[in-house]
């Protein structure tokens, strides 16, 4: 999937969650960070990509794109599996407590909303035609529909003109049909 399709799943996604699971009183900081987060979250797994729009967004961002780039083994290994997730969970579970001051923004949110990012990501790239290595380091590979051929070509009209404007129509329908508990978060 491109980036742009991957940062709206992940917006998508952390709609549904929200709307499931309504936090009373979050506070425009903790909802304006958790956003970020939910978007740096989607992109994540792509770190082992040089060319990843998360480098784009950094100071210094091509350097530190190619250095990450040779931690991973290739593209869609250790950061495309559960045990990528579980490692990027722990360290943001350690890192981010220490970045913000509970009384204004609630980490354990930016947590949530990362991972949710995190998690979307995987789910995306599993309908593609790549799949992922959920198992990492196995060499197992996972893919939904199991068909090949029935999955999504990545940048091709499919995901151009079904699936990206299929998300643009979920979030406007997911804001219109929840409108009284997301207000309810400030």
């Amino acid at each position: 999937m491109l980036s742009r399709t991957h940062d709206l799943g992940a917006f998508s996604s952390l709609l549904i969650v929200a709307a499931a699971y309504p936090q009373p009183h979050l506070g425009l900081n903790t909802i304006i960070v958790a956003l970020i987060a939910n978007i740096v979250g989607s992109l994540l797994p792509d770190a082992d990509q040089a060319s990843n729009r998360l480098w784009d967004l950094l100071p210094g961002g091509n350097f530190l794109g190619k250095i990450f780039r040779n931690l991973f083994l290739s593209h869609r290994t250790l950061s495309h599996s559960l045990l990528g997730g579980y490692l990027i969970y722990k360290a943001v579970s350690w890192l981010l407590p220490q970045l913000f001051n509970a009384n204004f923004i609630n980490p354990q949110i930016i947590i949530y909303s990362l991972m949710i990012g995190y998690i979307s990501h995987l789910i995306l790239d599993g309908l593609t035609e790549e799949v992922v290595p959920l198992l990492f380091p196995f060499p197992w590979k996972f893919g939904i529909p199991p068909i090949r051929s029935w999955r999504i070509k990545t940048g091709h009209w499919f995901e151009n003109w079904i699936v990206f404007p299929g998300f643009v129509l979920l979030i406007l329908r997911l804001i219109f049909a929840n409108w009284s508990v997301f207000k309810g978060f400030l």
